[in-house]
Order: structure tokens, then sequence, then C-alpha cells
């Protein structure tokens, strides 16, 4: 089965979605990255979700918000998928479809990231440029990036 997208407002998203989401973020961002932070940070709700499922799973995920809800212009958050799902290139499309949840539902192109520095020329593939220097967010090196 195909990956298959759907973007949703944080009160549109039953219990087991949010459940599942949750996991994820949790899999990845505390267990596999080892990082122990806030992930439930009262953002969600005023986020839209992008939810990527795979066999009725969530694989797949990230949170976006309107310029002025996290940063000064549109942003992108959260970015996870499944390490089991990686190897089909789904961080792409994940971005991808987050790019066009932003232009649809923002009516904006200009996005700004805190991307993890490892991860730079994925992003620059998506049209994204660093501003500024790296730091450190939650102890891992990120830096801030720009689409416009």
């Amino acid at each position: 089965m195909a990956l298959q997208f759907k973007v949703k407002r944080f009160s549109e998203i039953d219990t087991i979605e949010l459940y599942k989401i949750l996991r994820l973020r949790a899999e990845v961002f505390v267990v596999e990255q080892d990082c122990v932070y806030q992930d439930v940070d009262n953002k969600d709700q005023n986020a839209l979700h992008v939810i990527g499922t795979k066999n009725n799973e969530v694989i797949a995920y990230t949170r976006i918000f309107k310029a002025g809800d996290y940063f000064e212009n549109a942003s992108i958050g959260r970015v996870v998928v499944s390490e089991s799902e990686r190897k089909y290139g789904y961080g792409h499309v994940l971005i991808k479809e987050s790019i066009d949840a932003i232009q649809k539902h923002f009516n904006t192109v200009k996005i700004k990231i805190s991307a993890q520095t490892y991860l730079k020329k994925f992003y620059e593939k998506h049209g994204f440029t660093q501003v500024g220097e790296e730091y450190l967010e939650d102890g891992i090196p990120h830096i801030a990036m720009i689409r416009k």
C-alpha cells in the first residue's frame, strides 16, 4: 500500500491517531536520538498536522504553523519518518507535502525551520538555505534554514 497523507487541525485528530503520532515522535526523538525533551509542548493545538499513513499506521509526520504562531514565517517542525520506512525516500515526500500544505492553507512560500545540522543537504534539496550559525537545541546541533 502507498503512503497517504492527510492534513488535519488538532481538533480533527482522534485519540487513536494522536496516540500513533505521539508514539512515532517518541520512538524517533526520545528513544532513537536519545534526547530527553518536552515533546508535548502545548503547540500542537495551534498547528496543522501533516500525517502520512501506510497500512493504517502513522509512519511520517510534521506539524506546520502559519507565520507568527512559531517563527516570524510559516514553519515546519517535528519532522519524523519511522526508522523502518526511511529507505523508501518518504522524508522527501513528507517535506514536499508539508511545503504544499503551507502554500495551500497559509498562502505563502516563505518557510523557516530549525533543522538538525546533519540534515542540511536534505533540506537544501527542497530549497532551504542556512541562515545564521549552528546552535544547540535540546542538546542536538541545529541550524535555522529559510525557504523563499
